[in-house]
């Protein structure tokens, strides 16, 4: 250890290594002082250990790297000493006082971080009690970053996920791969459990992805576990390196994977049926088997943010556990210019998706049964009618996981916030890209309707949105107001009142953490009345009343509209 600290590094990456704080102040420095040599100072801190005879520790070397922003100011040797200070007070190593603390050192060989090592021998010859170092150094670290006013870090709740080792790092980029294999295989697993309904269709989907797959049996014959691997990541001896599930992170273990399987999926889903299907007696609902299940995903995804902002604590819990299935499927079955920002914000929204809220008895089968319709109904475009009810499932998304990092800051979840924020970012542009065509197509009509049916949409919004009204985003005048208007005045021509309609899409939710009211109504009002989502799609209006007042009148069936028009 010592080697390292004082020698070139990896990459020759080290500059001018030198003491910063040690136990007693007195320490030989190789670094400054040429008279001193690794040898000495090896031989300072080891001194307890050596007193032990035979029972010399083994594993004698605790080690700690402390680490700044990137963008912070630089410390002084001085501040980064009282740093060191603290935190081997903190973890017990030498609280202030104790004349049998450890011997330790703080070498600092970069001008943002340090190198706390100490040898865990107390002068009393016992061995430090360090229980739970690694939380109390983050907890003294988040005190430390408040007093220097430094960037603040979310603290956690030991509820994250295992971050990648040095090792899996080093070896990445050693081979050239973009990222450690852990998170790739642990973003594969998630995604096969979505939507899935039983243990071996879980297992299925792992060998189906191309993972190797090793089972712990027991002496029943009965699955214990699991660990998978990646069949290019070898060790030493050409091996493949396994991974357990739940090393991979916490709720990737077989418990709790089958804990979630238990609940099952709804059978009876929305798009189990074809629209239009007399039997059914449901409505027509336009677009492709893909487009449908979209369409259906995105009204799951409303009831469930319902359920995060009204619901019980473990009621809430298990639709977060839930809608991280649905943003997996849209990842996976998302063209790609898409694809790269779904994938990030499947991967934040994970770390959201965990906390130490227990949803064991909820139910969150209708967005789990939503994420399955989504994967078993093939791949959808962002173009036409799936391009739009892309849109409208990712508006969906947004809003959810803006009431899931509330939920989460309502209970001091900071990492569980920061990641829901950091996954809203990433749904934020994957909408702008898919919701831009049809958003123009829709507010070009929007301008184009006949002043009556304007002027009467306008009076519906205003009425039933103030808050839009007020001029906040998407208020009077903008795009989003004029597609909000071309909507309603489509849906009054399908025969439905504007205003009942709006007033019943306006009272789903509290709408205050929406970019834009209008654009939420646009989407929640198509799918709720079951209009197309891909207006540009269409090279006429038909059915839309000129009238500037009374109740929109039945228009025609589609076929006879389209029979008189070739009259």
């Amino acid at each position: 250890m010592l080697a390292y600290l004082y020698g070139p590094g990896k990459h020759d990456e080290h500059f001018d290594p030198h003491l910063v704080a040690s136990f007693d102040g007195f320490a030989p420095d190789p670094g400054r002082d040429p008279a001193a040599s690794l040898k000495q100072l090896e031989q300072v801190l080891d001194l307890r250990v050596n007193q032990r005879g035979r029972r010399r520790l083994k594993n004698h070397v605790w080690h700690c790297p402390v680490s700044l922003d990137p963008d912070e100011r630089i410390l002084s040797d001085e501040e980064w000493g009282e740093v060191a200070r603290r935190v081997v007070a903190a973890v017990g190593l030498a609280e202030p006082g104790d004349p049998d603390g450890c011997r330790w050192i703080a070498v600092r060989h970069d001008p943002r971080h340090i190198h706390i090592m100490a040898t865990i021998v107390r002068g009393d010859l016992r061995g430090a009690r360090l229980h739970n170092d690694a939380q109390r150094a983050q907890d003294e670290c988040r005190q430390i970053e408040k007093e220097l006013g430094l960037r603040q870090l979310n603290p956690g709740d030991k509820t994250a996920a295992k971050r990648p080792t040095s090792a899996e790092t080093h070896k990445a980029e050693r081979l050239g791969r973009p990222e450690p294999v852990r998170l790739q295989l642990r973003d594969q697993v998630r995604r096969a459990v979505a939507g899935c309904q039983s243990e071996a269709e879980f297992f299925d989907r792992l060998a189906a992805a191309g993972l190797l797959v090793q089972r712990r049996v027991g002496p029943s014959g009965d699955t214990l576990g699991y660990s998978v691997a990646d069949p290019d990541d070898r060790n030493a001896a050409g091996d493949p390196v396994y991974f357990p599930g739940s090393k991979l992170s916490p709720d990737l273990s077989l418990p709790r994977i089958r804990k979630r399987l238990g609940g099952g999926v709804r059978a009876d889903g929305a798009s189990a049926a074809e629209p239009g299907d007399p039997a059914t007696g449901k409505a027509r609902v336009p677009g492709s088997r893909a487009a449908r299940a979209r369409r259906d995903a995105a009204a799951a995804v409303d009831d469930a943010t319902r359920t995060i902002e009204e619901g019980s604590e473990e009621d809430a819990a298990a639709q977060l556990v839930g809608a991280i299935e649905i943003i997996d499927v849209l990842a996976v079955r998302a063209p790609a210019d898409t694809r790269a920002q779904l994938l990030s914000a499947a991967r934040a929204f994970e770390r959201a998706s965990r906390s130490h809220v227990r949803a064991e008895r909820s139910d969150n089968r209708a967005v789990r049964a939503a994420a399955r319709q989504m994967l078993s109904s093939g791949y959808a475009g962002n173009r036409g009618e799936d391009g739009g009810v892309t849109a409208m499932l990712l508006s969906a998304l947004i809003l959810l996981v803006i009431a899931s990092a509330r939920w989460h800051s309502a209970r001091s979840h900071a990492q569980q916030a920061a990641a829901a924020n950091a996954a809203a970012e990433q749904l934020r542009a994957a909408y702008a890209t898919v919701a831009a065509r049809p958003m123009a197509a829709m507010a070009e009509r929007g301008r184009s309707l006949p002043s009556p049916v304007r002027e009467r949409q306008d009076a519906v919004i205003r009425a039933k949105l103030p808050e839009a009204a007020a001029g906040g985003s998407g208020g009077t005048g903008g795009s989003d107001w004029d597609a909000l208007a071309a909507t309603l005045a489509e849906a009054e021509a399908a025969g439905h009142d504007p205003a009942a309609l709006l007033e019943r899409a306006r009272n789903r939710r509290e709408l205050d953490s929406a970019d834009s009211v209008t654009a939420v109504m646009v989407w929640r009002v198509r799918r709720i009345a079951k209009l197309s989502a891909a207006p540009e799609a269409k090279s006429e209006q038909p059915g839309i009343s000129t009238r500037a007042e009374g109740p929109a009148a039945p228009t025609p069936a589609p076929g006879r509209q389209a029979r008189n028009s070739r009259r």
